[in-house]
């Protein structure tokens, strides 16, 4: 695909950042796009391998190489290359219902799979996946109404990306879908939890009034199994699709744990990106890092997300502890390639002035008048074991819990429901119909699965909407 000889001839060039002391004024992205040239000419870089491990294997086991929701990415690339735009984008879409998300937010498992990663030169693949989104919305993102109507009844519960992907095939199924939402505005994490230096809003947005003349209808404050009883849905609906996320965040019962100035990530970051979209905060306690010493406890995206927010209240320091080990600088790729490899990996925001500190486990808050002022930690080894003498104390005027999320909230809809649950407190579903305990309810994206990536939950949501529609139909044109 692509030129045979361009892998050769051209060398790996990716997008930029605007200056960290430009962008952390602001929350606007800060990615730079590149010119259409450049990014046709590393599109030609894209080999004709005899087994392209980027686009996926078609598997729904972790740790797969590969696309999550199996994009066609050397067929696009080729038609990049060739100056395709329009059919790239069709390609584009026909497997990803959101790519201009993925292709901001993704962290890219194709390009580990590529069979140029083992020389350390992949293919720009998450660059040009979002060049061709954004210029297919830029010339108007059209409605893809059903061209007949099943009369058949569908509620989706939650709205991030599964839950998006699920009611969108749906409707273009002919399927009659209502998204319920508890929130203010749909999107899920998508809209609440990445903040809009990572991906400005105004992306979901485009895509819900594009679902709205699909003929899917939102229903915002319907926290189903709270103020909307989850038992109405299944009694009044065809089928029910569960798609919340997995909420429950994993917490750190020591001592000092209950002082003031101790939060959740998803306590602290929802709050921002609402003050971006100026979506009233309600009764909630304002939660800022202007003028504080910030501790950050967990190095994934969520921990990453922390920092650059923080930063840009105008926190006075900001420290970020992991409990595991520092990764290699570089993967053994003998060893690790096509799969994703453990390795370090340096976000935008770690770059904008965190202080990094692995092999860290904090015991101990302490305060004053019942803030937070010191956290104690002592440095472990490689089984997570104290190493004696190790301990140290730091200032922390704000600590944010980011240590990742251990299951969906069970209370109220799901138990009310009813459902198994699997070892990990999941909703039980398999990925042979994702069809739950209760015969017309279903369950996909992290409700089922766990903590994932917004691929996982755009891949789960089409196959959940591809079992929904065989089981209300029996049979289905809607992808696997």
């Amino acid at each position: 695909m692509g030129k045979i000889t361009g892998f050769l001839e051209i060398d790996r060039n990716d997008r930029d950042y605007a200056p960290v002391q430009e962008r952390i004024r602001h929350w606007h992205e800060f990615v730079l796009p590149m010119p259409e040239k450049e990014t046709r000419d590393q599109a030609a870089r894209c080999m004709d391998c005899g087994i392209p491990y980027c686009q996926g294997t078609g598997s729904a086991e972790p740790g797969t190489p590969g696309c999550p929701v199996n994009n066609q990415i050397p067929d696009w690339n080729d038609l990049i290359y060739k100056g395709n735009w329009d059919e790239a984008a069709r390609n584009l879409h026909s497997t990803n219902n959101f790519p201009e998300v993925t292709g901001r937010v993704c962290p890219a498992p194709c390009e580990a799979s590529c069979t140029l990663n083992i020389d350390d030169n992949p293919v720009t693949i998450k660059t040009i996946e979002c060049a061709i989104a954004d210029r297919a919305i830029a010339q108007g993102l059209k409605p893809e109404p059903p061209a007949a109507k099943t009369g058949k009844k569908v509620a989706v519960v939650g709205s991030g990306p599964a839950g998006l992907a699920c009611a969108q095939q749906l409707a273009r199924a002919g399927h009659e879908v209502h998204v319920f939402e508890r929130w203010a505005k749909a999107g899920g994490l998508m809209r609440y939890g990445i903040p809009d230096f990572k991906m400005e809003k105004h992306h979901v947005d485009k895509r819900v009034t594009q679902m709205q003349a699909e003929g899917v209808r939102f229903h915002y404050g319907a926290d189903v199994g709270v103020s909307l009883p989850a038992e109405k849905l299944v009694k009044e609906y065809d089928a029910v699709a569960l798609a919340g996320g997995a909420e429950m965040p994993r917490d750190l019962p020591i001592p000092g744990r209950d002082l003031d100035g101790v939060y959740f990530a998803m306590d602290f970051l929802p709050q921002q990106n609402r003050r971006v979209s100026g979506e009233p905060l309600g009764n909630v306690k304002p939660i800022l890092a202007q003028g504080k010493h910030v501790v950050v406890i967990g190095g994934g995206d969520t921990g990453s997300d922390c920092i650059g927010t923080s930063i840009r209240q105008g926190a006075l320091s900001v420290t970020n502890f992991e409990i595991m080990p520092q990764p290699p600088e570089h993967e053994n790729k003998m060893l690790t390639w096509p799969d994703w490899p453990l390795k370090l990996r340096t976000s935008s925001s770690h770059e904008e002035g965190a202080e990094r500190e692995f092999a860290v486990l904090t015991t101990k808050l302490s305060g004053e008048n019942g803030r937070v002022t010191k956290l104690r930690s002592v440095r472990v080894d490689d089984k997570f074991k104290p190493i004696p003498g190790s301990e140290f104390e730091i200032k922390a005027d704000l600590v944010l819990l980011a240590m990742g999320f251990v299951s969906p909230l069970h209370e109220g809809m799901i138990k009310s429901l009813g459902l198994a649950l699997d070892a990990r407190g999941n909703v039980k579903a398999d990925t042979a119909g994702y069809q739950s305990s209760l015969a017309k309810v279903f369950a996909a994206g992290d409700m089922r699965r766990g903590q994932s990536l917004v691929v996982w939950a755009i891949r789960e949501g089409r196959q959940c909407a591809h079992a929904i529609d065989k089981f209300l139909m029996g049979s289905t044109t809607l992808p696997r």
